[in-house]
């Protein structure tokens, strides 16, 4: 599903970000990237979406080589890919069904499929109370919530979560990973990336922790442990 052979990351500057990194990620799992700031997280999500390209090394999605992916087929990789951040990235002017339609209607989708998968999204990730609200008028779990249903709009394979509860509190922070749970056992490919321990420690899933741009830990349920 996901391969990285020998990827690094290297910066204008000599600054290395990725050194001979080394990944495999099949179908289905459940992986925590974990690691502290500066040891090479966010430059890996990077080149997993194409926002950045690796200097050396090969990295394939679904048997796709995106070593060196052109430009204009970015936006198809990432139709198989969802993308959840910490700061939601919502429309301020959409309500939550509109910042999740939207997705779909950039892409062209009949506007009766879109009401279709709109709801089915709105189920699953629990926001049947605040369909109709805007950003500003909701808490920042249902904000999250609205981000998860928009990053599943196009049933991606691979749901890659960048600290998405790093602005929530523990309830909320409880919810969502049960989402992601949840989104994991339909057969979803996902890939967390968190700093929060406890989250880590309490999925009991694959662990894979970072240090200065490597991969020092790969624990199949593994826990926290710098």
């Amino acid at each position: 599903m996901i391969r990285l052979d020998s990827i690094s990351k290297v910066y204008p500057g000599g600054v290395t970000a990725l050194d001979d990194v080394h990944l495999h990620i099949d179908a289905g799992e459940f992986v925590s990237i974990v690691g502290q700031s500066g040891t090479g997280k966010t430059t890996l999500v990077k080149l997993l979406i194409a926002e950045e390209h690796p200097t050396h090394g090969r990295l394939e999605i679904g048997g796709w080589d995106i070593t060196a992916i052109r430009e204009r087929d970015v936006p198809m990789l990432r139709r198989q890919m969802g993308i959840v951040f910490q700061d939601f990235k919502l429309l301020a002017n959409k309500t939550a069904f509109e910042n999740i339609a939207f997705a779909l209607e950039v892409a062209g989708e009949p506007r009766s499929r879109i009401n279709h998968a709109v709801n089915q999204l709105i189920e699953l990730v629990g926001l049947d109370t605040a369909v109709h609200r805007f950003p500003h008028e909701m808490s920042g779990g249902e904000q999250q919530r609205v981000a998860i249903a928009r990053a599943l709009a196009h049933r991606p394979k691979i749901l890659v979560a960048d600290e998405p509860t790093g602005n929530l509190d523990t309830l909320n922070t409880q919810e969502i990973i049960r989402i992601l749970r949840k989104i994991n056992e339909f057969g979803t490919t996902v890939l967390l990336v968190t700093h929060n321990r406890e989250v880590v420690n309490g999925l009991r899933r694959r662990v894979i922790t970072m240090e200065d741009g490597r991969i020092i830990h790969d624990q199949k349920t593994g826990k926290y442990v710098i």
